[in-house]
C-alpha cells in the first residue's frame, strides 16, 4: 500500500522523471507549464505517494497572480501508469489542498478535466474570467476556493507571481514584479 508524505529534496529527480514519463516533451508548450518556468514550486506544498520505496505519484503547487489576487496553480499531478485508478491522484490533491488551506492560501486554479477534479471540489470558472497567457480551452480552467468567496474576485490574466531564476530575457518577463513588491507579505500562490 502507498503512503502520502511531503516531497523531500532527494525526491526531486524522481518527481521530474515521473512527470516526464507521464506528460512527455509536449508539456513544455502548455500555458500552465510556461507559468512555472523560472519559478520554484512551493516546497511545503509538494507531496509524493510512495510504495515500497518507489515513487508512485506527485503533486506540486506554484505561485501565480490573477489580476491583483494571489493564487495557487496546481500541477503537475502525476501518477505512475501502473498505479492509476487506485486513488493516488485524489489523495495527493486532497493533502495539498488541506495544507494550502492551513497555510492561509485563498484560492487555487488548474487546467484539467472537470469530472476528475470535481472530486476534490474544483469547479469550472466563469468563461473568460480567468485568462491564461496562451491557448487554453476555457472550459478546462477550474478553480477551488480555500476560503468562502475567494473565487468571486478571481478575475484577470494569470501570470507568474515571482521569478526565482530568470530563464532568458524573453522567457522571464517581470510582469509580476510590481505585484510581488506590493504583496510581499510572504503569502504565496499556486495552481
Amino acid at each position: 500500500m502507498w503512503e502520502i508524505r511531503p516531497e523531500e529534496q532527494a525526491d526531486a529527480p524522481h518527481v521530474d522523471a515521473l512527470v516526464a514519463k507521464c506528460f512527455g516533451p509536449g508539456r513544455y508548450t502548455k500555458s500552465a507549464w510556461r507559468l512555472r518556468e523560472g519559478v520554484h514550486a512551493i516546497a511545503e506544498l509538494g507531496f509524493v505517494a510512495v510504495e515500497d520505496a518507489c515513487l508512485r505519484g506527485s503533486v506540486r503547487f506554484w505561485p501565480v497572480a490573477i489580476g491583483d489576487e494571489a493564487a495557487l496553480l496546481l500541477g503537475p499531478l502525476a501518477v505512475d501508469a501502473e498505479r492509476r485508478g487506485q486513488g493516488i491522484g485524489l489523495a495527493l490533491m486532497l493533502r495539498g489542498i488541506d495544507e494550502a488551506r492551513m497555510r492561509g492560501h485563498r484560492a487555487m486554479i488548474l487546467v484539467g478535466d472537470a469530472p476528475y477534479y470535481a472530486r476534490a471540489g474544483f469547479v469550472p470558472l466563469a468563461e473568460g474570467s480567468v485568462k491564461f497567457p496562451g491557448p487554453v480551452d476555457g472550459a478546462r480552467i477550474l478553480g477551488l476556493a480555500l476560503v468562502p468567496g475567494a473565487l468571486d474576485t478571481l478575475k484577470g490574466e494569470v501570470r507568474r507571481a515571482r521569478i526565482d531564476e530568470p530563464v532568458c530575457a524573453d522567457g522571464a518577463p517581470l510582469a509580476g514584479f510590481e505585484f510581488a513588491k506590493r504583496h510581499s507579505t510572504g503569502q504565496q500562490a499556486v495552481e
